[in-house]
């Protein structure tokens, strides 16, 4: 292991990304013949082939792909490491990297970027925004955020390498805007809403949504309610209120409802969604600044639990 430098792992990673040596060499300024040099050491010293060329390029063999996942960690903690030391020369500079779904950048998200920002101006945040909780784990495995902040809407018993935070429920209202019928109605049952043209995800594992508004009328003995729009962007939902019917967070409603003009229908739902939660890799050390963010995650949303 002495003999596997660090530089050599990074022409390798190089050569991967770009599929071929020439423009791994372009990329890092060397010449090719170095390259070539330095991947054939590794190879000799582990004894296996790393990569397969083809007249299409290089990618990796099966014992390539295994050292490149150690290398990404590798190069990571080493990263975590200066932005510890960045952090603990200057408190108030940093980068955040965080992972959440769309629905979570109407509500929860700015609300603790906003009060961060003002309170460390010089840190920078990076919101890398997935389709749904499997690709933001995907995300989080693969270094491109530091954590995930978002809904936990799928069993997560069996991710011995995840570390899993619950910090508040946060239930789907059905919403509508100022001069709907629905707002002058003391009482309301979903059988009442089924005929009405709704907007909103369709039922699908990465949006789960639709699924959820789904649930709570099939558990009535209803059909679903009828879709006019079907979408997976919630600012989409949230701009067709007023024409249709659609449903966002709680924490979307508190935080963001007056600037999307959403009211709350009073009818209750039977189906709750997911917890709000923080993921993070177990034996991965959350970077200082980025913690900073999610202690304030969690006093945000302790805040909004008392006022339920």
């Amino acid at each position: 292991m002495q003999r596997i430098k660090l530089r050599e792992l990074r022409m390798l990673m190089a050569v991967v990304h770009e599929g071929s040596m020439s423009k791994a060499a372009a990329k890092l300024a060397l010449s090719q013949p170095a390259i070539s040099k330095a991947i054939a050491e590794m190879e000799h010293t582990l004894g296996v082939s790393l990569l397969d060329r083809t007249a299409q390029g290089v990618e990796p063999t099966l014992y390539g792909r295994a050292l490149l996942k150690w290398a990404n960690t590798v190069f990571d903690d080493l990263l975590q490491g200066v932005r510890e030391i960045e952090f603990l020369a200057d408190p108030t500079q940093g980068e955040i990297r965080l992972g959440c779904v769309e629905n979570m950048n109407a509500g929860l998200v700015p609300a603790v970027i906003e009060r961060l920002a003002r309170q460390y101006p010089r840190v920078v945040f990076t919101v890398t925004t997935a389709s749904g909780i499997n690709a933001q784990i995907r995300d989080l495995r693969e270094r491109r955020v530091d954590f995930v902040f978002g809904r936990i809407v799928s069993p997560m018993q069996d991710q011995d390498d995840l570390s899993i935070e619950i910090l508040c429920e946060d239930p789907l209202i059905v919403v509508a805007r100022e001069g709907s019928k629905w707002l002058r109605r003391r009482k309301i049952v979903l059988a009442d809403l089924v005929n009405d043209p709704w907007c909103l995800s369709p039922a699908d594992p990465d949006y789960p949504i639709g699924t959820f508004v789904a649930q709570a009328f099939k558990a009535q003995g209803l059909d679903p309610p009828r879709l006019t729009v079907r979408t997976n962007s919630p600012n989409l939902c949230y701009s067709m209120v007023g024409h249709f019917l659609s449903v966002a967070p709680a924490s979307v409603l508190r935080m963001s409802g007056k600037r999307f003009g959403l009211k709350a229908v009073p009818i209750d739902f039977l189906i709750r969604p997911g917890p709000i939660g923080i993921i993070t890799l177990k034996n991965r050390t959350i970077s200082p600044v980025a913690q900073l963010f999610i202690d304030y995650a969690r006093k945000l949303t302790k805040s909004l639990a008392k006022k339920e």
